[in-house]
């Protein structure tokens, strides 16, 4: 059980909490003890793709957390909370709602290389306490500017002419991207505010809604003992990652810690593997092969 579990993850649920049904799972099924982490949080009033590491894929987990995604997600104007969702207290209010013409004319503002403050309640840490404890204390959480990019931003169809009381965008984002801010941003750039009401991610890094499952189809097939079908492999999580196939030896090699030479490969990036068998993420430089990550499989 050395992989990946694609949870779609339910609104109102916390990524803690499907990684503790995922070790259940296992648990139920049998499966003895892994390692399992998730790829990259999601608010538990967001739901959508939460890839699910387990056992040797936990050393991939923070490679999906450098990983692009995309999210569909709703503002609705005239109302901006200070949680930037549809869970905390209206704090500004406006009666200017845009039109579909100010809406288009506006996101090239916020399309590529754009700097974003995230929310204050946002589990970024501030002297050391996270930024929506010091929020809810009642503290005044202002937070460094950050730079992101947002590779594409597109709306959902809409007559023109009528004002928009809200609007469902599609954002293929960078790491570090709030969601909230941008919808934040959005809404102050058309002269007005909002927050977010539905935000769904539909992918993160090479995973997508396809493979993705509920809760209960979780637990049924740990019921059933065939989590091992759900279970993609751990080189899925190594999507764009060209392979670098090894002798015997070599796969001996890496698996010492040893560089391997004359290797004639562009230098980068190499998914190391021994027939079938993961064996190591190397770098390639000068025809060396050095271990980024190595596999105790």
């Amino acid at each position: 059980m050395h992989g990946w579990i694609i949870v779609d993850k339910p609104l109102g649920t916390g990524s803690t909490q499907v990684v503790s049904a995922v070790k259940r799972a296992l648990r139920q099924g049998g499966y003895g003890k892994f390692k399992v982490g998730h790829g990259g949080t999601l608010d538990p009033l967001a739901t959508g793709v939460l890839p699910v590491a387990v056992g040797e894929a936990t050393k991939l987990a923070g490679r999906m957390l450098d990983s692009d995604k995309v999210y569909a997600f709703t503002i609705r104007f005239g109302e901006q909370t200070d949680t930037l969702d549809a869970e905390g207290p209206v704090i500004a209010t406006s009666g200017v709602r845009p039109t579909p013409a100010a809406l288009a004319a506006v996101l090239p503002r916020f399309t590529g290389p754009i700097a974003q403050i995230p929310p204050a309640y946002s589990a970024l840490k501030v002297d050391g306490e996270r930024a929506y404890d010091r929020a809810r204390a009642g503290e005044d959480v202002v937070l460094a500017s950050r730079d992101v990019t947002i590779h594409s931003l597109q709306s959902s169809p809409s007559r023109d002419g009528d004002e928009l009381h809200e609007v469902t965008l599609t954002a293929h984002v960078s790491k570090g991207t709030y969601i909230r801010s941008l919808a934040r941003d959005i809404a102050l750039g058309l002269g007005t505010v909002g927050h977010v009401t539905m935000l769904r991610r539909l992918k993160a890094g090479p995973f997508t809604l396809a493979p993705a499952i509920s809760l209960d189809k979780l637990a049924e097939a740990a019921n059933a003992r065939t989590l091992e079908h759900l279970l993609l492999p751990l080189r899925a999580g190594l999507d764009g990652i060209p392979a670098l196939p090894l002798s015997p030896d070599q796969a001996g090699a890496l698996r010492q810690g040893r560089v391997l030479t004359g290797i004639a490969k562009d230098d980068g990036q190499y998914f190391a593997c021994d027939g079938d068998m993961p064996v190591a993420l190397v770098r390639v430089e000068a025809e060396e092969a050095r271990v980024v990550r190595g596999f105790n499989l």
